[in-house]
């Protein structure tokens, strides 16, 4: 399976986002690949409440997921929208944070709301509270792109491996974790946490993220860290995309993933404990 990883700066303006994106799937498909992933806030990258208010629609009004469907269907490849900012439907939180996943029909083949949120004291600047304003989901979710079992997640929910066990003793072979991570914890952890799920699943994991200092129209100006990465089973890193925007294709072989398992299948080696 060919992949490619768009590397994106998205700003609080979804029609300039969203014009990244459809340059990005033209690309995609023009290299051959079957399927496209895009970074966490695809459509809208805000820390500005009153401005997710102002622009973000439901999902059946988003126009940056019909776009896209249409896109795919056009292109016959396969599109996972890291994540898109919605406005929810519905009691709670004014918003979900979704990941979507569109098929070569344009079809909508799986969504998967972010379950963990990112409630954090990073320093004295950097601070974030996303159930402040994001409803958590509370499924995990397993789809298929052309056969091959894909589990889905985004961003913080890699701190969480729970998660990543139960989606491959599910089935899964490939974890996405489309991100928007913070550079200062993103430099420290971010390899570190996707190489550890690959090898404690023996999955290949594909992480499309956000990168660089990101254009406000109102509030709060974010950076986010780059290195989108594409990880096999063993945890070596087969491709890391740096810091500059842009399309990263990479091909992966998922015969490696019954390799992987056959020499260390810790999957089937679980045991029930008590707690202490």
């Amino acid at each position: 399976m060919k992949v490619a990883l768009l590397q994106m700066t998205s700003s609080d303006v979804f029609e300039r986002n969203l014009d990244v994106v459809v340059d990005a799937v033209h690309h995609a498909a023009s290299q051959g690949a079957d399927w496209l992933l895009t970074p966490e806030v695809t459509n809208c990258l805000s820390a500005s409440r009153s401005r997710q208010r102002d622009v973000l629609a439901t999902e059946a009004c988003d126009i940056t997921l019909k776009t896209i469907q249409q896109e795919a269907k056009d292109r016959r490849i396969n599109v996972l929208i890291g994540s898109l900012a919605l406005k929810a439907e519905g009691d709670g939180a004014p918003f979900v944070n979704r990941s979507v996943l569109v098929d070569k029909t344009g079809s909508i083949k799986a969504r998967y709301d972010k379950i963990h949120m990112f409630d954090v004291d990073i320093s004295a600047r950097e601070t974030y509270r996303e159930s402040a304003g994001y409803r958590p989901g509370d499924r995990a979710v397993l789809a298929s792109v052309d056969g091959a079992r894909v589990g889905l997640s985004i961003c913080y929910d890699i701190r969480f491996p729970g998660l990543y066990r139960a989606l491959a003793l599910g089935g899964a072979k490939v974890l996405t974790v489309p991100a928007a991570f913070s550079p200062e914890t993103g430099i420290a952890h971010w390899e570190a946490l996707l190489r550890a799920r690959a090898i404690e699943t023996g999955c290949f994991v594909i992480a499309p993220a956000q990168t660089g200092t990101h254009p406000t129209t109102q509030g709060r100006q974010r950076a986010t860290y780059g290195h989108s990465m594409v990880i096999d089973p063993w945890g070596r890193v087969i491709m890391d995309a740096g810091t500059e925007p842009g399309v990263y294709v990479a091909d992966i072989d998922l015969n490696l993933v019954d390799d992987c398992r056959r020499r260390l299948p810790s999957l089937s080696h679980g045991r029930d404990f008590e707690g202490p």
